[in-house]
């Protein structure tokens, strides 16, 4: 596969105004938000949608974009990569997280609360990121 990788990736606000961050199998303990691979040929917000079903079961709206970042070979995920994270801010109308094989734990919690967790850094930016700006109001 070419480098860098390209990946989409969301903090998704339920209707009770808590955010959706997971532990994941690839994050070496840390907590996240669900993501993925784009697939060739694959938009970058399809390739969100489905990505967020597949790990999570939830389906998505009212999509926006929040930051782009690099990781080029952090040590907290589990093997060497050069990815660029594409990370958007989502609503979803449910809490209930129907976890895929890579989803150890998860947890909604208030956005101000995710900080407390231990997130990986492009997580920990993009939580921040959400706390600034308010998308949703």
């Amino acid at each position: 596969m070419a480098y860098p990788i390209p990946t989409v990736a969301a903090l998704a606000v339920s209707p009770r105004g808590r955010v959706l961050i997971v532990r994941t199998t690839k994050w070496r303990g840390l907590w996240g938000v669900p993501g993925g691979k784009i697939e060739y040929g694959e938009r970058m917000e399809a390739a969100l949608l489905r990505e967020f079903a597949e790990e999570v079961g939830l389906a998505l709206r009212d999509v926006r974009f929040a930051r782009l970042d690099e990781m080029v070979g952090d040590p907290a995920f589990y093997k060497p990569a050069h990815f660029i994270l594409i990370n958007y801010f989502a609503r979803t109308d449910s809490e209930a997280v129907r976890p895929g094989e890579e989803i150890a734990e998860w947890a909604w919690t208030p956005p101000e609360q995710a900080l407390a967790y231990p997130l990986n850094v492009y997580t920990e930016r993009l939580v921040s990121a959400y706390l600034e700006a308010r998308p949703y109001g």
